[in-house]
């Protein structure tokens, strides 16, 4: 039954009989006799197929709501049992840029230290530029970074996607827009993070196809932390590009409000770094525990 859900899950996600089948490595006529046998097994239909296209049925979204428990469980299972196995212990060095080490990584290693706590973490907070540095000169096994500068000496795994939004202080007059145009923005008085920032290197990327240069927007004043960002907008009439992780409570505080803009939206992800071709133990655990935090696959 394992295996059957299995490739249940696999043609779920892919929505695709071959597409699942050349995931599994296994044919596609086996891949039908798989699903097959879990609707007899259920007594219903869990696909409805029409021509090439596949779609989930009621039965079958609720049977992947429980595979994808199921299979969390058997990772956390996974996990604490090659942790009794190995009892390891030692140093593990991590850096992480500003908006991660502030609001994304402090759960994950409150988590890992219940499970692990005879290994020691140390974790170095900079831009992402200082944490690739801080990588390249192995003065940190792993870094967490906003940016991707494609450095060919390091390896970038994609961890967890972000939104960049724009915010202002709720009594800010331009709440009172509908929708931000190109035109507005540069109207608008900016805070903007310093050079080396990971959030600046996306942000400069997104305003490209509107034409836009960042010295073309009125900078008032770069700063170093978001938090700083924050507490400055509090203050003025000033806007910023933010992570959305970064403002959760300032928004539900309507503290802050976030001002839409026309034809644009921020997406990028999160990534982790380590040096190419080397790899250890302990990283390696790290990083499939926070895979498993965030239930994604490596």
């Amino acid at each position: 039954m394992d295996y059957r859900l299995k490739v249940f899950y696999t043609v779920a996600n892919r929505l695709s009989f071959t597409k699942a089948a050349t995931e599994l490595f296994i044919t596609q006529p086996a891949i039908s006799k798989h699903i097959q046998e879990l609707e007899e097994q259920y007594k219903i239909k869990l696909f409805d197929r029409n021509g090439s296209k596949t779609a989930l049925t009621n039965a079958g979204e609720v049977l992947l709501k429980h595979t994808k428990n199921i299979f969390e469980v058997y990772r956390e299972i996974d996990f604490d049992m090659s942790t009794l196995i190995n009892q390891r212990s030692g140093l593990l060095r991590l850096g992480a840029s500003t908006t991660i080490s502030q609001y994304i990584i402090p759960p994950l290693l409150a988590r890992f230290h219940q499970k692990l706590q005879d290994i020691k973490v140390n974790l170095l907070n900079g831009n992402t530029e200082q944490i690739e540095n801080a990588l390249l000169k192995q003065e940190i096994e792993i870094g967490i970074v906003e940016g991707q500068s494609k450095n060919k000496s390091i390896k970038y795994t994609e961890f967890l996607k972000d939104e960049l939004v724009l915010v202002c202080k709720s009594s800010n007059p331009l709440v009172s827009l509908v929708e931000v145009t190109q035109e507005d923005l540069k109207r608008m008085r900016f805070l903007m993070r310093e050079q080396g920032s990971g959030t600046l290197e996306v942000i400069e990327h997104a305003l490209k196809p509107f034409k836009i240069k960042l010295s073309e927007l009125q900078i008032e004043m770069q700063l170093g932390s978001t938090e700083s960002i924050k507490s400055y907008l509090m203050n003025s009439d000033c806007v910023a590009f933010i992570s959305i992780h970064a403002v959760k409570k300032e928004l539900a505080n309507n503290e802050l409000v976030i001002l839409d803009i026309k034809d644009l939206i921020i997406e990028r992800f999160f990534y982790i770094i380590t040096l190419q071709g080397k790899t250890d133990s302990l990283s390696d655990l790290f990083i499939q525990n926070i895979y498993n935090h965030y239930n994604l696959k490596l």
